[in-house]
């Protein structure tokens, strides 16, 4: 994953804003890298990974999943169909890590960040 990507992907998640615009803002840029085909992101609801934003075109052969977790607890993956190194997946797993909570089923207990 290019350095760019990347610092695209900081500058987004620093942004701030609604949770949706924010990854779905992180879905667009990783799609749009070089050799990647298909970006998603699943929430973990009721004990079950539900689709949220994706983009482009899935390629399920050459699929890599990162799991995301907030405070040790999964709240969802990181789905990237292409090429893409597992040490960038996972920095960008954990810089979206707070936004994808907010799509998380937390049982009724409220949210505290």
């Amino acid at each position: 994953m290019s350095a760019s990507v990347l610092a695209e992907i900081d500058r987004v998640v620093a942004g701030g804003g609604d949770a949706d615009d924010v990854l779905r803002a992180v879905v667009v840029a990783l799609a749009a890298e070089s050799g990647v085909k298909w970006v998603g992101i699943t929430f973990l609801e009721a004990g079950e990974l539900v689709l949220g934003p994706s983009a482009g075109s899935p390629d399920e052969g050459r699929r890599h999943v990162t799991p995301i977790a907030y405070r040790g607890d999964p709240v969802g993956e990181l789905v990237v169909d292409g090429a893409a190194k597992p040490t960038s997946l996972a920095q960008v797993a954990a810089a979206i890590s707070d936004y994808v909570l907010l799509g998380w089923d937390t049982g009724g207990t409220a949210w505290e960040p």
